[in-house]
Parts: structure tokens; C-alpha cells; sequence
């Protein structure tokens, strides 16, 4: 990055900014660590400006590593406000264990970082057709917030269909989709890229731009591979 270029990362980055996906465990988590690395390694503000949530979590994961990996200043609460022990959607997972999902408390969680960060990275559970409750998805929370959205889609066979299902879908619920990225589980040349995901293939097919490919990342608590991996984004348009 050149000098200078870290003073204009506080306009280059959507203020929030809700990253989901085409299924379960396919790069999500990721994606969201590697835009965190890439604001707190580029960006000359404190660490304390970027939150990152995640509203409900079903089984431990994601906001253990959150809290693990980055220098935080939210306790695994104010990360995640709905944790659920069954590592199964959370509408199942809730119902399993006699609780039920508040969909205020997540709101008003999300209110209240809103207010404090200057950045905040929300990753959704599961992809947009993921229930939050017997009649909610993160496609309506993604509507219902307001919030600009990334679709992280795996470099795999099935990539285009996938892609063009979950556009699809966020036209229909009227979500604000900014792109896709790609997200690779493991290194792939540009060869196998581009047949199991092409992007232009993608972008046509689905009428949204695909920004970017993030690259195979091998050590997910290097904080400086994570940024750099983000580096290979559109950040301008993310």
C-alpha cells in the first residue's frame, strides 16, 4: 500500500457492512477476518474502531476466533448476543433447547455498535436463505437493517448456480448486495478458478459485480496474511 493510502481507508470501507453467503462454511468467517485484518493493519485509527458481530451463533466457533484473533475491545456477549449450544440452524437449535431468538436483543446490540464503531463487520449465520427464526432469514434481517452486503461464494463445482440462486433471492427480498467474492478453501490456480468459478461468467450470468478473489489463506491467525489476502479485493467498492 502506498504512503498515505491508510488515511483514506476510513472512506474506502462501507461504515457497516453484512457479510454472508451462498451455504454454510463456505468462506464467510473468513472474508470477515480479512477485512477486519486489512482495517487494523492500513487504517491510522485505533483498534477500538472496529467491531465486529455476529448476532446469533449456533455451536462454538466464529466469535471465539473473533475474540482470539483480534484485539477487541467486546466480550464474547457483545460479539455474538444469541449463542445457542446445538451446532445446527439456529430456528432448530433454539427450539432444541427451549429458548427463543430475540430478534430485538440483536437489534438493539447491533444499534449499539453502530454507534460506537467507526466500522462494523457483521457476519450473517449461514447464507441468505439461513433461518433466524420459523419465519425470518437473514435475507429479511439483511433488508429489515438496511445493511450493504457482500456474498462470499466458494470457488467449487456448483459456484455459478449458487451465485445466481442467492442474487436471486436478495433481488426479490430487495436486499442491498454490493457484490460477490470468491472465497478459496484451498490453492487454486487461475486455471481451476476459472472453471469451477469464473468471475466474469458469474458476474454476467448474475448482474452483480464480483469483487474479488480471496486467496487460499493457510495460517488464519496471521493477522498480516489475512490483510493481505484482503488486499486482493475491490476494497474501493466493498
Amino acid at each position: 500500500m502506498a504512503q498515505g493510502q491508510s488515511k483514506q481507508i476510513s472512506k474506502q470501507i462501507s461504515k457497516q457492512i453484512l457479510i454472508t453467503g451462498s451455504d454454510t462454511g463456505i468462506g464467510k468467517t473468513v472474508v470477515t477476518a480479512a477485512l477486519a485484518a486489512y482495517w487494523l493493519t492500513y487504517s491510522d485509527r485505533p483498534s477500538d474502531s472496529l467491531g465486529i458481530y455476529k448476532p446469533v451463533q449456533s455451536g462454538i466457533g466464529d466469535r471465539e476466533f473473533y475474540d482470539q484473533t483480534f484485539a477487541l475491545t467486546q466480550t464474547l456477549a457483545e460479539i455474538t448476543p444469541i449463542y445457542l449450544e446445538t451446532p445446527v440452524a439456529p430456528a432448530i437449535a433454539a427450539a432444541k433447547e427451549g429458548k427463543a431468538i430475540d430478534l430485538g436483543l440483536i437489534w438493539q446490540q447491533f444499534q449499539k455498535l453502530a454507534q460506537t464503531k467507526e466500522r462494523l463487520l457483521v457476519e450473517a449465520l449461514g447464507g441468505l436463505g439461513s433461518p433466524i427464526t420459523d419465519e425470518y432469514l437473514v435475507a429479511d434481517l439483511a433488508r429489515d437493517w438496511a445493511l450493504p452486503t457482500l456474498l462470499v461464494v466458494p470457488v467449487r463445482l456448483g459456484a455459478i448456480s449458487q451465485a445466481i440462486a442467492n442474487v436471486a433471492l436478495a433481488r426479490a427480498q430487495k436486499v442491498k448486495l454490493k457484490g460477490i467474492v470468491l472465497s478459496c478453501s484451498q490453492p487454486y490456480s487461475p486455471a481451476e478458478i476459472a472453471e469451477l468459478a469464473p468471475p466474469e461468467m458469474i458476474a454476467r450470468l448474475a448482474n452483480i459485480p464480483v469483487l474479488g478473489i480471496l486467496p487460499y489463506i493457510d495460517n488464519l491467525s496471521d493477522i498480516s496474511q489475512l490483510a493481505r489476502a484482503a488486499s486482493a479485493l475491490d476494497i474501493d467498492r466493498i
